[in-house]
């Protein structure tokens, strides 16, 4: 059904049949009840804290009580990135969002300074977390608010010594920072 063929058909319904049809709608689809949920009470803070304690969770995971072990830290981006698109399908404000994409570069690389990391791909998935970062910061015009938070990253790549430093270096030259 086409968007147009859908907009018929919704004027042709009362508005009694529109209500049955978003309650039915909200009942059967977890998306649609999760996009209801988040659109009449927010709360992107709250949202935002257990977003971050989800992340954190990857690289710094908590032991369970009564557990003899800690279990290993997964450092899965995954995760990250299924929440930031949940956020961006949710209509969350721009600048939450640019938090948390920089909030999971940072966890990253506080964890790498603490850890010895032999895998190129963690290196070149937070490259890729960096670059999506600082383009959803410049196409929603909010990269003013957040040029000490990328700076700072940038600056700790080359502290950690990461080889693929001169590449944050390349996309922080595209931008003039």
């Amino acid at each position: 059904m086409s968007k147009r063929d859908l907009k018929k058909y919704l004027a042709d319904l009362t508005k009694e049949q529109l209500e049955e049809l978003l309650i039915e709608l909200y009942e059967k689809f977890s998306p649609v009840k999760v996009y209801y949920d988040f659109v009449f009470n927010p709360k992107e803070d709250k949202l935002l804290q257990e977003s971050k304690v989800k992340i954190s969770h990857e690289y710094f995971p908590i032991k369970k009580p009564g557990a003899k072990w800690r279990p290993k830290a997964k450092m899965r981006r995954s995760v990250a990135q299924k929440i930031i698109k949940h956020f961006i399908s949710l209509g969350v404000d721009s600048f939450v969002i640019a938090d948390l994409m920089l909030y999971n570069i940072e966890i990253a690389q506080t964890y790498s300074s603490q850890n010895f990391i032999k895998q190129e791909l963690f290196y070149k998935s937070i490259l890729n977390s960096f670059e999506q970062a600082v383009t959803f910061s410049i196409s929603n015009g909010i990269l003013n608010e957040y040029k000490s938070r990328i700076e700072g990253i940038y600056k700790e790549t080359l502290q950690q010594k990461w080889k693929n430093k001169y590449e944050f270096e390349a996309i922080l030259d595209k931008i003039d920072l």
